[in-house]
Formats: C-alpha cells, structure tokens, sequence
C-alpha cells in the first residue's frame, strides 16, 4: 500500500513499470540534438491535416498506438488513458483517443501534464482497480501561438527570454508486472501553485521557475535526500532562463545547489546555437518528448537508475493575462528508477 513520506510525497508499494514508451515529433524538434532518439519525426507538422489542432491529435494518437505496440499492449487491454494538452478543453487529446476505445481522463497542468498524467497512471495502478495505464500529453507549437498569442501571421517579434512550443507528443505504458528491465516509478509528488507575481507572456521561465523550486526543495525534505543522490534532476522546460532562475532561487532560498546534477528538457530538445529558439523548448511535448525517448531509454540501457522527473507548467489562459493577472506556475515530481533496482 502507498505511504505518505514527509508533508506531500507518496511512495509507491506497486512501483508500476513503463513497459512502453514513444515520443512521436516534428521536423524542427528531429533536427536538434535527439532528433535519433525519436520514434518517428513527422516532417509535415499539419500531418496532412487541415488545421494545426487536428495535425496534433494526429501526433498524440500515433505517440500512444506506438508506446502500445512497443510494450505489446492492445488498447483493450488498458484500464485507463490520462492524458492532456494546451488546447480549450483539451481537444487535442480527445480527438486523439476518441478512435482508440480506451477509457479517457483528460489531465491539465499546462506544461507540467507529463508528470501529472503519469502520477495520476502510476496511483490508479497503486489504488488496485487498475492493471494497465497510459500516460500522455502533446503540444503543437502552431496550435499554441494561435490559441495563446497572436496568429502566425502577424509576425510579431518575440523577445530573447521567449520560448519555443515544441511539436511532438509523448506516451508511456504502465502495468503492474515483473519487467527488470523496465524502468519503475517509486514515488511521486504533487506540487503547490508558487506565484511570483510574473505577468510577462514572453517569460515562461520565470513564472515557472519558483514552482520548480519549491517542488524540488520539498520533495528533497521529504525523502531526506540531496541532488547527489540522483543520477539527475530533470525539469520540464524552463528554457536557458528559467533554469539559471531556478539555480539561483535553490541556492539563495534553501542553500541547496542542483547545478551539477540539473538538466531541463527546455535546454535539451533544440540546438539552441543552430535552431532559432531563444530561451529554448517549451509545450506539454517538451518534457514529454525527451522522457518518453532519451531518458527512458538511458534506463532501459542502464546509463541512468535514479531520475527525479520535475515538469513544470504556467497555469494562465488567454483570457488571464488579458485581465492583466499573474501567471501562477506549478511542478509536479516523478522519482523513476531503473528496472534492475527493484
């Protein structure tokens, strides 16, 4: 049975394992520097549809019919698919699945929506009602301009801290079944909103920075661990800014340093001295994108055993920031070991 560790984190009694994973991306995203990590790289980003939020879905269902193949899972056999994106209502993810007869919860944590829909995978296997999940999210970066800032058309310049949405989906399978080789989720842990008062549309980073913080400080007090015990700490995509915020605000609040141990799936995905992408990687298939490929994939091989997974998301709408409100962030965290630990 799980048990609480500490004020937020659960430990996991079950440790559901990712038996499949998929990271299906885009033409701008397979040029960077994981582009061989990818399952398949769509080079058409409408996906021969006829508008940026149906090429979306497009992404999202072929992620998770991939994860399902590679983990030899039919879709009748998952119990539940929790999944979200940034579209109203999250449109992208119910057209996605609306073909698969999957039963459907549709997840929201802006950008944070991996970590989110894998917690929510991992305690429904947990809760015993449940033997076989599916945790996903997508972001598009057409769908994304169009529904949070201006139409592509318009051109608008966008400043040095601005970052870009990344095209792509990710999809991870999770059963409660002996797999050595497979990574498992130990723990988990929801995060707090943390506002800092950011009203700035063009600096993600730094609304989301605090909430980063924050999670990972108390997921550290909680466990009573340090950043040298984990092989990484990975956050979602606060870009080239937020991270040397969230360095800063872990040494000057808390007196901890992350910084040897610290990677952001931001940072990652793009070339940032080749792509034309500012502050770096953003979008629910940000972080989605790099976990469900390369970091998944590094503990299948062994090469990392204990990753503590920190998606970070900015919960405002188009309708918020035209009211002038701030821009609230949140971070929930995955703490993913390596399949031979357990």
């Amino acid at each position: 049975m799980a048990k609480r560790t500490g004020l937020y984190t659960v430990e996991l009694e079950k440790k559901p394992r990712i038996i499949g994973n998929a990271a299906i991306m885009g033409k701008k995203e397979g040029e960077g520097p994981f582009g061989s990590e990818f399952d398949e790289i769509l080079k058409d980003t409408t996906a021969g549809e006829d508008s940026w939020e149906k090429a979306e879905s497009i992404f999202l269902q072929s992620a998770i019919k991939k994860a399902l193949s590679k983990a030899a899972v039919s879709p009748g056999e998952v119990n539940a698919l929790f999944s979200g994106d940034l579209l109203n209502q999250c449109m992208g993810s119910s057209f996605a699945v609306r073909e698969l007869s999957i039963p459907f919860a549709a997840v929201y944590g802006a950008c944070s929506t991996m970590a989110l829909s894998l917690i929510i995978a991992s305690l429904a296997i947990e809760s015993g009602g449940f033997d076989c999940t599916v945790a996903a999210t997508s972001s598009h970066f057409c769908s994304a301009e169009k529904q949070f800032r201006l139409p592509l058309e318009y051109g608008g310049q966008r400043p040095p801290s601005a970052q870009w949405t990344v095209t792509g989906a990710g999809a991870a399978v999770l059963r409660d079944v002996p797999s050595p080789l497979s990574p498992y989720i130990d723990k988990v842990h929801i995060g707090t909103i943390t506002d800092y008062n950011i009203t700035d549309t063009n600096n993600m980073g730094a609304a989301m920075a605090p909430a980063a913080s924050k999670t990972i400080h108390d997921f550290l007090e909680d466990t009573q661990t340090a950043p040298s015990d984990y092989d990484l700490i990975l956050t979602g995509d606060l870009g080239f800014v937020g991270s040397e915020l969230l360095r800063q605000l872990m040494v000057r609040e808390y007196s901890t340093d992350i910084s040897f141990v610290h990677n952001d799936c931001g940072m990652m995905i793009f070339d940032r001295e080749k792509q034309d992408v500012h502050s770096g990687g953003s979008g629910c298939g940000c972080s989605a994108g790099i976990l469900c490929s390369y970091i998944i994939n590094s503990m299948r091989k062994g090469k990392l055993k204990n990753v503590l997974f920190v998606a970070t998301g900015a919960l405002l709408s188009s309708v918020s920031s035209l009211q002038g409100e701030s821009i609230p962030g949140v971070a929930h965290a995955v703490l993913i070991k390596g399949g031979c630990d357990r």
